[in-house]
């Protein structure tokens, strides 16, 4: 319930070296010309002069940027406290959320104002201290946690993070930093363990201690990723410059928060100093990451990008056409969420605002270089607070739940969707308190119950479409699948079999309905009645528990010899994998049957020996040595033939030769003449 991140310290050291300059040097022109000022060391000339600020302030603005993100995006929710460290601990702001506010924070301040340099020197000025006041600050609870132990919650969460802003010589005083850290920690848990009620017992801290000097000053101090110094306590260093602070605690809060950063691209806006024109900006936003998550599911992923001189990614959306906020925009919404600029103070964010403020709404689309524009977001503002909302990217939830019949390999308006229920209503699994003794479980006897055999579509099956036309037809089929039939099913089986043998020999018409008859494109007799005999078949093929079952299909197979369709008797195994694989419409398999002509069974049977005498060769051993039979029964090259072996075959070795023979039209040569004679 209360996470590490619902309570957050920031111990700020105050001692004399957080009054020196950050030497990043601010220029500040005059209005009316003054006398030009040379920069020391340059030579240059600037007007006017250069301030800098010190290493307090820029502790002070970042940690007070820091505080109003988590307070814009988590109003009342997520606690920031504030504690000044020299000789004592100095308590800026409580856990009350009269204190929670900017305007508290940034008078109390204002009065305790930049460390003097006049300071003397003295091992009094620590920042141990303000570490001590932060550990015994996360041991009071908040509202939230008190309104819990008075609901009667016997184990309240207590976590917290401590952010402390110092400067340390190298890392041995950091390393006596964090010891004295954990001591503390673990002597308040001492404190306030049962049965005392002093407070709560810290389950767990984290300290972020960030380590700043000037700019172009190295540290003896170096960085160390997140560490596990005890079970209640993990600590991270991070040694940064004095200006980039600002930057380093915006990276850190992502984390801290589990926030996303947006940047909203071509945002039209007036100039400033030239009202007819027009220019595009850039506005970055910060809210909760599951405003990205929950567009599409955690599967889809937006375009991320890195800003330049930042450390952390951005998600890049359009700027849509403006509008009024209504209903229909809000249907496909999943959540909303908190928004806050990065720049408060820019004029490109200060309009975005204002523009928001005003009651209207904007739409975000993701940049595509072609096709349709899809809208991912919406800002609005309601009650003085500004929301991103995250529209869905996929089906919207009012939108009509998609049809069975819309399949990926296209429209199938013939799924037996009323069997499948029937067969859903034979499937209920009951719990049972105590299992049978010597019998199986009712899982296992579902499993042997249900039918192995069931046609998706009424397009695949002839058997089943004739249950309604056949009225014998639905009890045969309930005896073929019993697991204990006996001689009378098996006698009244064979009858129906029979019954069915004599009507396809007097060439009766299987009673289709016209819209089954046209559907199956079936309209020969012969050709249904064998398409109904190979789908009872296999249907007999994967029921068959008893011998009775067995003599069914026999019985079957020599009906189906009788009428011309013989199948060869195949074990069940094969007839499930068929099943599964085939459908019992499709197109017959080549078998030799008493119509084919003597030359191709000659044909078939000589293949079949071949193929026999092949044992475990591959396919490509066949192909091989065919090729190679063939290849032996062609002539060699000629020049091969008559160059020794070592030697180069020349190519035309008469080209060239000019006392060779002119041919001429009509002539035979000499040469020619002797060859035909001695041939």
């Amino acid at each position: 319930m209360f996470e590490r991140n619902q309570k957050t310290i920031f111990v700020l050291d105050h001692t004399r070296y957080f009054s020196i300059s950050s030497e990043q040097y601010i220029s500040m022109d005059y209005l009316k010309g003054k006398p030009v000022a040379e920069s020391p060391g340059s030579g240059s000339s600037i007007v006017g002069t250069q301030l800098s600020k010190s290493l307090w302030t820029c502790a002070v603005e970042s940690s007070i940027e820091y505080c109003r993100i988590v307070w814009d995006l988590f109003p009342g929710k997520k606690h920031v406290r504030f504690i000044v460290s020299d000789t004592a601990a100095h308590i800026v702001n409580t856990w009350s959320p009269s204190t929670q506010n900017m305007s508290h924070v940034s008078n109390a301040m204002m009065m305790v104002s930049v460390p003097s340099r006049s300071i003397p020197q003295s091992s009094d000025y620590s920042v141990i201290h303000g570490l001590r006041a932060a550990i015994e600050a996360l041991a009071e609870p908040t509202d939230e946690q008190l309104q819990a132990a008075h609901a009667g919650c016997k184990r309240i969460g207590n976590k917290g993070r401590v952010i402390c802003i110092t400067s340390a010589r190298d890392n041995t005083s950091m390393k006596s930093l964090e010891d004295i850290f954990n001591t503390v920690l673990i002597q308040q848990n001492a404190l306030v363990a049962p049965p005392s009620k002093k407070g709560l017992q810290i389950d767990h801290c984290h300290l972020v201690i960030l380590n700043i000097v000037p700019l172009g000053v190295e540290s003896l101090v170096t960085n160390r990723s997140l560490l596990e110094i005890s079970p209640f306590l993990n600590a991270e260093i991070h040694t940064v410059n004095a200006p980039e602070i600002s930057d380093k605690l915006l990276h850190l809060i992502m984390g801290h928060y589990d926030l996303a950063s947006t940047t909203v691209t071509n945002i039209p806006m007036k100039e400033e100093q030239n009202a007819n024109s027009s220019a595009n900006y850039d506005v970055e936003i910060l809210h909760e990451r599951a405003a990205h998550t929950k567009v599409c599911g955690p599967d889809f992923t937006f375009t991320t990008s890195i800003k330049p001189g930042t450390a952390y990614e951005t998600v890049t959306l359009k700027w849509c056409t403006p509008r009024g906020c209504g209903s229909a925009d809000l249907q496909p919404c999943v959540g909303q969420y908190n928004v806050t600029p990065v720049d408060v103070t820019s004029r490109p964010s200060s309009c975005l605002i204002n523009f928001l403020l005003n009651g209207r709404s904007v739409l975000l689309e993701v940049p595509r270089k072609s096709g349709t524009k899809t809208t991912s977001h919406m800002l609005s503002a309601r009650g003085g607070e500004i929301f991103v909302h995250s529209l869905s990217i996929a089906r919207s939830a009012m939108d009509e739940a998609p049809s069975i019949t819309d399949g990926p390999g296209g429209r199938v308006p013939d799924y037996r969707i009323p069997e499948m229920g029937q067969l859903l209503k034979m499937s209920r699994l009951v719990p049972l308190k105590t299992r049978p003794k010597g019998k199986c479980s009712q899982g296992e006897h579902l499993w042997r119950r249900m039918p192995r055999y069931f046609p998706r579509t009424a397009n695949a099956t002839i058997l089943f479409n004739l249950q309604r036309q056949l009225s014998w037809l639905p009890h045969f089929l309930h005896l073929l699948v019993k697991e204990d039939m006996d001689k009378q099913d098996e006698v009244r089986c064979q009858q129906q079999i029979h019954e069915l043998y004599k009507s396809a020999s007097r060439g009766d018409l299987l009673p289709f309905s016209n819209s089954n008859n046209a559907r199956l494109k079936v309209n020969k007799t012969k050709d249904q009645y064998r398409l109904f005999y190979r789908e009872l078949e296999q249907l007999i093929q994967l029921n068959a528990h008893t011998p009775h079952h067995k003599n069914l299909l026999e019985s079957l197979q020599s009906l189906r010899a009788a009428y011309g369709d013989a199948s060869n008797k195949s074990d069940p195994s094969a007839a499930h994998l068929r099943s599964y694989t085939e459908s019992p419409l499709s197109p017959e398999r080549l078998e030799p049957t008493n119509s084919v002509n003597s030359s191709s069974s000659s044909i078939l049977k000589a293949s079949k020996r071949r193929m026999s005498g092949c044992g475990q060769r591959s396919l490509l051993d066949i192909i091989s040595s065919a090729e190679r039979s063939q290849s032996s029964k062609r002539l060699d090259f000629s020049g091969r033939l008559c160059t020794p072996l070592g030697q180069t075959a020349k190519l035309y070795p008469e080209f060239g030769n000019k006392d060779k023979e002119i041919l001429t039209p009509g002539v035979i040569p000499s040469s020619l003449k002797d060859e035909s004679i001695r041939s």
